[in-house]
């Protein structure tokens, strides 16, 4: 059954060497009570550890059921110890956080048996040393024969061939010890039962073979047995193995007897992901704010397509040579050509006839309307309170287009008196958030004021101007051959065919509005656009300008480059628009919209395509990057926090580490592995971890509600904190991957305790 074959133990090296045995020849029956005698010192305890395969003999050679174990591995020990080996311990060392029914299960989980037939094998063990009644209370409630017969059941619950009794009864009275030995004897009858004593009257009474050792050699056996043959290249047992949730659960219960401490640590812990997640939590809020704005505000200002526009653009070798130079001094005798129209990253759009056609290819459900600027310079005379008549500047007043969406207007608006236009001859006041106009409207109005007085709304709306048609403002004056403006200001005024353009309103931008696309000045519907552009193009003077190209109708001047086209669409002789906003439908939309002008540039040489301007997306573009640095900013200061806490969190799991040292010399005995041991730490920091990472998620939701309710009163913005779910669930792995990093080092420890120091530790 088990044979030691010139077995030698030697502790240390050099000078310092100990023999503890030496040359011990001993083979055991393999069922047998078997007490091996001895002082203090004299090697029975190391011969114990050797045979369960707590420890490494240094010479000989230990055989089981005729199998060397020379070429054992880890593994292989770790499987004799769980599945042929029973250990019964003088201090019973017992797991104190695990139930009585727990202690005896644990050696049966280590060897992969299920829940139900590990939960019914264990029961039947504590029942048959009568502890049936006694399963679910923890070791510290039971008396020390209660324990021992514990420690027994465990040692039993896996059905060894081998029970291995280290002083059973040496912290017990006389009269529990009988009942601890009379069970030693029942259990010897059909196994091997090897103990160890000192006690030469128990050994006389109970056991029927007495192995004497004095000074690492045996002197005496009572009944020796015959030392059998080895054989080779065999393994005993299966493979023990403990799962994840075992060590979880060990962990789990351990924290558990230490609350306060697994409380304060996981408080500790989570003040780096309440940081955190309350900077992504008001990131993300906001984001969310602005995510709402630009869908339920920003959605409707429009894309705009302008003239001219500034790319990030890089032509030719030249301008990036450019680039490279142009803020040092390069000390080559090197000239670099420069275009300013080639080179410049402002990029001329080309809106001709065929992107007309188009954009009006495209899906209308997108939009809700296109606005045409055509760039027409209005004529209009103006009757001022000094009853005189004067033209009126429109450059010097803001003469600008209303979007074409009431809708949005009115979003973005208020109107503080009279009414929105409703006509293309009306007009609409467009004053700042302090209600102030320039004075150049005024004198262009020709009202008069007293600078520093306010003046009121009725000074204003109703205010009226008569919009001059080109043939009724130009004249063709055929001694100059060229055309002009009517000197008589007042004949024109009076002109029945001049319509009245009159101011109905004032409107101011609203408080909180996103954007303001008008500025202060005078604002028009896009209808009269397209009617100053009809009057223009059947006009003489641009019929005039079209037939020379050249030389001005207007100066009499010859035209540099670009000059007849402006004057062309000054005199709004020019059907094709010089810009054009498109007002989305939806969010939705905006992004089909930009989907649909980005496939017209497909294919295209650079200089022929067409880009647009999004204003919204430049809004929040802005605002979005600044928000997004600062939150960086901040989690990274707060990320300082969540290193320190899992640096803690490391040094209480090296703690936890020395305190269950006694528990990791009691897995071993029973057959954990190394991985196992380590395992178990691992469980313990990830679920502090755990703990850390669902703290600070409920502090910070819970911290939210004020924040929310602040900012709402303070600025009006609802949720401005808010922590995503996903966000939360993973800065809850997040905790729990740090501690887990942090406990690879106390784990490693752990794992590498020799077992026989780890069950002597108290």
């Amino acid at each position: 059954m088990l044979s030691l074959q010139s077995i030698s133990k030697v502790y240390g090296s050099g000078a310092n060497q100990v023999t503890a045995l030496h040359q011990i020849n001993l083979a055991f029956r393999a069922s047998e009570f078997v007490a091996i005698l001895g002082a203090s010192g004299s090697g029975k305890t190391t011969m114990l550890n050797l045979i369960g395969g707590l420890d490494r003999y240094t010479a000989g050679d230990l055989l089981i059921d005729g199998i060397s174990t020379k070429e054992f591995k880890d593994a292989d020990w770790d499987a004799y110890r769980n599945s042929t080996v029973g250990f019964v311990f003088q201090t019973y060392n017992l797991i104190p956080h695990l139930s009585v029914l727990e202690n005896v299960e644990i050696a049966l989980t280590l060897s992969g048996v299920g829940r139900a037939e590990r939960k019914a094998r264990a029961t039947k063990a504590l029942e048959s040393v009568g502890l049936f009644d006694q399963l679910r209370k923890r070791p510290n409630q039971l008396s020390g024969g209660q324990m021992q017969r514990v420690a027994i059941a465990r040692a039993l619950v896996n059905d060894p061939k081998i029970v291995l009794a280290d002083e059973p009864t040496g912290a017990l009275d006389s009269k529990t010890s009988e009942t601890i030995m009379d069970l030693l004897t029942e259990i010897a009858k059909d196994r091997l039962v090897i103990m160890v004593t000192h006690n030469q009257d128990i050994a006389a009474k109970y056991a029927n073979r007495i192995v004497e050792v004095k000074d690492g050699q045996i002197i005496a056996d009572s009944h020796p047995h015959t030392t059998e043959t080895a054989a080779r290249g065999k393994r005993l047992g299966r493979k023990s193995s403990m799962s994840f949730f075992t060590a979880m659960h060990l962990s789990f219960n351990n924290l558990l007897t230490k609350k306060t401490r697994t409380l304060i640590t996981s408080i500790a812990g989570s003040i780096g992901i309440i940081g955190v997640a309350m900077v992504l939590a008001i990131s993300g809020g906001t984001q969310a704010y602005i995510g709402t704005m630009q869908s339920d505000t920003l959605s409707g200002f429009p894309i705009s397509i302008l003239p001219s526009t500034s790319l990030d653009r890089n032509f030719s070798d030249n301008y990036q040579q450019y680039l490279q130079n142009q803020y040092t001094y390069p000390t080559e005798d090197v000239l670099y050509p420069y275009d300013r129209l080639l080179d410049s990253a402002l990029h001329i759009n080309t809106i001709d006839a065929d992107y007309l056609t188009y954009l009006e290819a495209m899906n209308p459900e997108w939009y809700s309307d296109i606005a045409y600027n055509f760039g027409v310079t209005a004529n209009m005379i103006v009757q001022t309170d000094l009853l005189e008549y004067k033209r009126v500047n429109t450059g010097s007043i803001s003469w600008q287009q209303l979007p074409p969406s009431a809708d949005f207007v009115g979003d973005q608006y208020d109107l503080l008196t009279g009414d929105f236009p409703s006509n293309n001859h009306q007009l609409v006041l467009v004053v700042d958030q302090n209600n102030r106009i320039n004075v150049n409207l005024l004198d262009a109005l020709g009202i008069t004021y007293t600078h520093g007085t306010a003046l009121h709304f009725d000074d204003l709306v109703g205010r009226i101007m008569k919009l001059m048609y080109n043939n009724d403002y130009y004249r063709y004056n055929s001694e100059t051959e060229r055309y002009g403006a009517r000197g008589d200001y007042e004949t024109m005024y009076a002109l029945s065919t001049a319509p009245t353009m009159e101011i109905v309103g004032v409107i101011r931008v609203k408080p909180g509005s996103s954007s303001t696309l008008l500025s202060r000045g005078v604002a028009y519907r896009s209808e009269l656009t397209e009617e100053l552009v009809t009057n223009g193009i059947a006009s003489d003077v641009v019929q005039a300008q079209l037939a020379d190209d050249e030389k001005s109708v207007l100066t009499g001047l010859t035209f540099t480059s670009g000059q007849f086209d402006a004057t062309i669409r000054s005199l709004g002789g020019n059907t094709i628009p010089a810009s054009i906003q498109i007002y989305p439908s939806s969010f939705e939309g905006k992004d089909q919209i930009k989907t649909y002008l980005d496939a017209y540039n497909e294919g295209k040489e650079v200089e022929d395509q067409v880009y647009y301007t999004d204003l919204s997306e430049t809004i929040i573009s802005t605002v979005s990057s600044l928000i997004d640095t600062i939150s960086l900013v901040l989690s990274a200061f707060a990320a300082i926090s969540l290193i320190v806490s899992s640096v803690m969190i490391g040094i209480i799991t090296y703690v936890s580490v020395v305190e269950r040292t006694k528990e990791i010399g009691v897995l071993r005995s029973i057959g954990a592995r190394k991985k196992d041991i380590a395992r178990v730490f691992i469980a313990e920091t990830v679920l502090i971890g755990l703990f850390a990472g669902v703290i600070g998620i409920v502090v910070t939701y819970l911290l939210s509600i004020p924040i929310n309710a602040i900012a709402f009163n303070a600025i009006g913005v609802e949720q401005i904190a808010q922590l995503a779910l996903y966000v939360a669930g993973a800065l809850i792995a997040l905790s729990m991957a740090l501690t887990w990093i942090a406990s690879l080092i106390p784990s490693r420890i752990a794992a590498n305790k020799d077992p026989v120091v780890a069950l002597r530790t108290e």
